[in-house]
């Protein structure tokens, strides 16, 4: 089935869909969705080739669909790389990069590289925060 007609079968009505705001954007839950907008160019659903960027226990996960392999297979269907907590931000973004690099949805590197960028900062310990000095008649008192 052609991924056009995948979409026209799916975008009014799938269990992803999140409508907040009548007015506001449609926005979706599907894995494959960098940017958890409802649009066929994001969909993890209707594209052929989709990658996939989740954070799993302090590592990051980028999945990417085969083109060649079965719709139905599970595993087989797809190829997974890790990137290492810690490893740095640049590394991250790095990897997230090479597979557009190498040709595979060119269109999805800013989104792939976005969505590897707030994985990596949301990964990071928060620097603590410093006491506040005691200014004036408190400090003099203490």
């Amino acid at each position: 089935m052609s991924s056009d007609l995948e979409w026209l079968l799916i975008r009014k009505y799938n269990s992803f869909l999140v409508k907040r705001v009548p007015e506001g954007p449609v926005l979706s839950k599907e894995p494959g969705n960098l940017t958890n907008l409802h649009s066929h160019k994001y969909s993890g659903l209707a594209n052929a080739k989709t990658i996939d960027i989740t954070d799993n226990n302090g590592t990051i996960e980028i999945t990417t669909r085969k083109t060649k392999g079965s719709s139905k297979a599970v595993k087989g269907a797809r190829s997974k790389s890790t990137i290492r907590p810690r490893s740095g931000p640049r590394r991250a973004v790095g990897i997230a990069v090479g597979s557009a690099r190498r040709g595979y949805r060119p269109d999805l590197r800013k989104a792939a590289v976005a969505r590897t960028a707030a994985l990596v900062h949301a990964q990071k310990e928060p620097k603590p925060t410093p006491e506040k000095k005691r200014r004036g008649k408190k400090a003099l008192k203490a």
